[in-house]
């Protein structure tokens, strides 16, 4: 078990509260206490402003009556009451160096773990079979990865599930196609191993095959008798479509190698894998009464879903001619998740223009009984990737841009400005630099903005060495670590925090930063916004920066206070690795 240890922002708080049980009616006593950092002081509670005209009281006269309660309390520098009502708190230099020392000590910093009898099905990515991974893919798959990374870090059993489309009509249709054109050579890798060989080639062949489908009816007809056999188990056409299922799966892994995110490919389930289920699906959901015959077709109605002339908008379940629509299978999905994987969270990382799907298909799977009070299932909306115009990212010629392509430009722009600031340094070392900080800032650029925004993808502005960036922040990590190997080098004593010093500005500012990971990291988890996290980590190296240029660590004016301020830097590189490697991000120790 981790040893856990509460944020200074909990212990205000809860003395806080103590306090107002003491000075309000209980009916009042109970309220949120409504502490939050301030420019006045460390702490502010605007709780009397909240209660006190229920109170039958002036504000000012409760926040006086609740600073007279706080100035007893020993740990707390000093209390006041300000303005209309505001309550000022400040603590003592000791208990915020003694908070720091004890989060250093423990595993994990000392976060608490509130995710231990959780277990989350996490669905993310899914990119689908024969097509290469474009820049649409790349939201839900970094957005998810860090949600895996929190969780778990919460201490939460975390099942990643990569559904991936690998069944339907879409591989009857490129299956004979492939059959029909054997002239066309898919079974290739390209020249450097990398994605863009098989998997570029049938994605080719599948734009030809569509158009030969939607062009000529009898193509068409025996696209869907190769349909037939695929679902009846022919050998030969099972082979080959297990063929192209396999090379997808190499090239998409590529992927997700070169973005050092966490799905492997253990964690495929494509719609193949829920195709079994389909029957007992809808059979449940009819002797439940849940579905509804629609023109021959299986469907749930829902009464305030209404199409734009008013008519009932219907989830397909089951089609007229016997086929199963998406919502069948995404059915199957949480039942599977739920009854056998025996998850109490469901997580679907999906674009926010599928909420409408997403909120259908979890209040049938309600009405089914499989979500009940105490399973939760969550659409994890988000935007889209734009250029740096404002518009859909697009390729020149106007297509999808390919996800490899993506990170080539970002790693080729990283490279040029790395051996400007490092022309001494070798190919092998500019390569290496430029994978770490171009895909870190392509991770971050994506992670810094709000989910369910919009935002562009702007290769010069994300591999920028100053402002929110990536880079930034990986920098920073090395400025720190290099501080820390200057005072091994010149024997400046240990790092550690002293209980006896006053602090400076500079350092209050950074100290009580660094006491607020905890509670940034939980909030990731509850909110489920990793755009806080990495706000949070942008903020606390600029705030290094300022403490850094205002207080002289290795050549500070005593030996105690060289000391404490080592151990800030240290805990400061501690914190920036930590809260980088929950983004998936790589904390360098050089660059």
């Amino acid at each position: 078990m981790v040893e856990q240890v509460r944020s200074l922002a909990e212990d205000v708080e809860s003395v806080v509260r103590e306090a107002m049980a003491r000075v309000l009616p209980a009916e009042l006593a109970s309220r949120d206490p409504l502490v939050r950092r301030s420019d006045h002081a460390d702490f502010q509670s605007d709780v009397a402003l909240a209660v006190a005209k229920r109170a039958g009281e002036k504000p000012r006269d409760v926040a006086e009556k609740l600073r007279r309660q706080l100035d007893t309390v020993p740990w707390l520098a000093s209390v006041e009451s300000a303005g209309p009502g505001f309550v000022n708190i400040t603590l003592s230099d000791a208990v915020v160096l003694d908070r720091l020392r004890q989060r250093q000590s423990l595993p994990k910093l000392g976060v608490v773990q509130t995710q231990v009898d959780e277990v989350v099905v996490l669905d993310y990515s899914a990119p689908n079979i024969a097509k290469e991974m474009h820049v649409g893919h790349l939201r839900s798959t970094l957005i998810g990865d860090v949600l895996a990374r929190v969780l778990s870090f919460l201490g939460g059993e975390v099942i990643r599930q990569n559904h991936v489309g690998d069944w339907g009509t879409q591989f009857g249709m490129l299956i004979q196609y492939i059959v029909e054109h054997s002239e066309h050579s898919w079974r290739r890798r390209g020249a450097d191993g990398q994605t863009g060989g098989a998997v570029s080639a049938l994605d080719a062949l599948y734009r030809a095959a569509r158009a030969r489908f939607d062009a000529d009816p009898g193509f068409k007809e025996r696209s869907q008798r190769r349909v037939v056999a695929l679902q009846a188990g022919d050998a030969d056409t099972l082979a080959l479509w297990r063929e192209i299922v396999q090379e997808s799966e190499v090239a998409f892994q590529e992927v997700y190698d070169r973005l050092d995110v966490l799905l492997a490919p253990q964690d495929i389930l494509g719609e193949s894998f829920y195709n079994p289920f389909l029957d007992d699906v809808v059979d449940e959901l009819r002797r439940k009464g849940v579905l509804e015959e629609s023109e021959g077709a299986l469907c749930v109605f829902f009464d305030d879903i209404l199409g734009p002339e008013g008519g009932r908008v219907p989830l397909l379940v089951r089609k007229k001619d016997g086929g199963f629509g998406y919502g069948a299978t995404d059915l199957a999905t949480i039942r599977y998740s739920i009854q056998e994987r025996k998850a109490t969270t469901l997580l679907y990382v999906v674009d926010s223009r599928q909420a409408q799907h997403f909120d259908m298909i979890f209040r049938t799977a309600g009405r089914a009984g499989w979500l009940t009070d105490g399973i939760k299932a969550v659409h994890v909306q988000h935007g889209t990737v734009m250029g740096p115009d404002g518009r859909p990212f697009k390729t020149r010629s106007g297509g999808v841009f390919r996800l490899a392509e993506l990170l080539d430009s970002a790693q080729r722009r990283a490279r040029e400005i790395v051996a400007e600031k490092a022309a001494d340094r070798s190919d092998v070392e500019l390569d290496e630099i430029a994978r770490i900080v171009g895909i870190g800032a392509v991770k971050y650029a994506e992670l810094a903005t709000s989910r369910t925004k919009d935002y562009s993808f702007d290769v010069d502005r994300m591999v920028s060495f100053t402002g929110q960036t990536g880079v930034y922040l990986q920098y920073t990590h090395t400025r720190i670590k290099s501080i820390l190997r200057r005072a091994t080098d010149t024997a400046a004593g240990p790092a550690r925090f002293s209980g006896d010093l006053t602090l400076d500005a500079p350092e209050r500012a950074l100290a009580l930063l660094l006491d607020e990971f905890a509670t940034t990291v939980q909030l990731v988890a509850t909110t489920l916004e990793p755009h806080r996290l990495a706000g949070y980590l942008y903020t606390l190296a600029k705030t290094f920066t300022d403490f850094y240029e205002a207080c002289p660590v290795l050549k500070a004016r005593s030996a105690e206070i060289r000391a404490n301020r080592l151990a800030l830097c240290q805990l400061t590189a501690e914190v920036l690795s930590q809260g980088l490697g929950l983004l998936g991000i790589a904390a360098p120790e050089r660059m």
